[in-house]
């Protein structure tokens, strides 16, 4: 996972130990809010980067 630039439902799924609706769900939150700060998304995949930053709180990334 950590060679990837963009995470899917399955990889946030793993992560996270959730099911993959609850994945797709968190991938949504997190591409409104992306969205609404003016950046191009893509449905069902999210930026590593931003999903780090969001679960670890930008720490140690």
């Amino acid at each position: 996972m950590a060679n990837k630039r963009y995470l899917t439902a399955a990889d946030v799924a793993e992560f996270m130990d959730i099911s993959i609706p609850m994945a797709y769900k968190i991938i949504r939150k997190l591409n409104d809010e992306l969205s609404a700060g003016g950046y191009i998304v893509v449905a069902g995949r999210v930026s590593r980067h931003y999903f780090e930053q969001k679960i670890y709180g930008g720490l140690g990334t």
